[in-house]
């Protein structure tokens, strides 16, 4: 495809994506798909957390792996989180999702089970987050913070970001997506009230990364928390109040459209 010419054509073509992709045919086969099978607010929260955590490696993948903890927590993963016991730690026995094993299911149990029965789950984790640093990487380095003050093994953190080191945060952006973007088409969740949408940072990964320096929307090369910023930066001139809409319209033109 030619590459627009002018910010009016680039425009047009961002906004004519996000329309196209941007709706609910796409959760088939998309690792949001696991939280959709849910209705009460903490089921998607930790059903989506794991999704998202498990989001490398292809789709298929990450869905199946997703769905068969979803299948050890007997779809009701609120209630297996708050309620687990060492003696349900056999259970997860096996679990794994490419470098994330049994232990690291059971860190992260424990952690989602202290922030749950202990304090606001994990809308309130990332809303403390967020309300004293008044930005996303605030909140993100907040979530990270929970699982250092519950000691859990460094190999377990190594699945929880850390933008103090620059991380992209890819997969803990995409969750954050789901939780606070409106669900107007149907995809995201639209759960979280105390995070503005205004303030989201877009999940840059291989993908999207490749597509929006074709763009010329992105000029740094490596993919870390300081291309993610110029990014976001980038597509807010698209859109002020909702640059992270623009997810979509870079992964469908990564997906589908653009050649390597």
């Amino acid at each position: 495809m030619l590459l627009p010419d002018s910010f009016e054509k680039l425009a047009d073509l961002l906004n004519n994506r996000y329309h196209r992709y941007a709706r609910k045919a796409f959760i088939d086969g998309d690792p949001i798909q696991v939280p959709h099978s849910f209705s009460n607010k903490e089921d998607i929260e930790i059903s989506a957390l794991f999704a998202a955590t498990f989001a490398w490696g292809s789709r298929k993948s990450i869905v199946n792996s997703a769905t068969r903890l979803m299948d050890i927590m007997e779809w009701q993963p609120y209630r297996f989180v708050t309620n687990f016991s060492p003696s349900d730690e056999n259970r997860l026995k096996g679990f794994v999702h490419r470098t994330f094993n049994h232990a690291d299911a059971v860190g992260f149990i424990r952690v989602l089970q202290s922030l749950y029965t202990e304090g606001k789950g994990l809308e309130g984790v990332f809303a403390k987050g967020y309300s004293q640093s008044g930005k996303v990487c605030g909140a993100i380095a907040a979530y990270r913070n929970a699982f250092i003050e519950h000691e859990v093994s460094t190999r377990t953190l190594r699945h929880v970001p850390n933008v103090d080191r620059d991380a992209a945060a890819k997969r803990i952006n995409m969750f954050l997506r789901w939780m606070v973007r409106p669900s107007t088409e149907g995809v995201d969740f639209g759960l979280w009230k105390s995070i503005p949408t205004a303030d989201l940072l877009i999940p840059l990964d291989l993908h999207t990364g490749r597509v929006a320096r074709r763009l010329g929307l992105l000029q740094l090369q490596q993919n870390n928390l300081r291309a993610v910023l110029e990014l976001t930066s980038e597509l807010k001139r698209f859109d002020t109040n909702d640059p992270v809409k623009y997810d979509y319209a870079l992964f469908g033109l990564g997906m589908h459209e653009f050649v390597k």
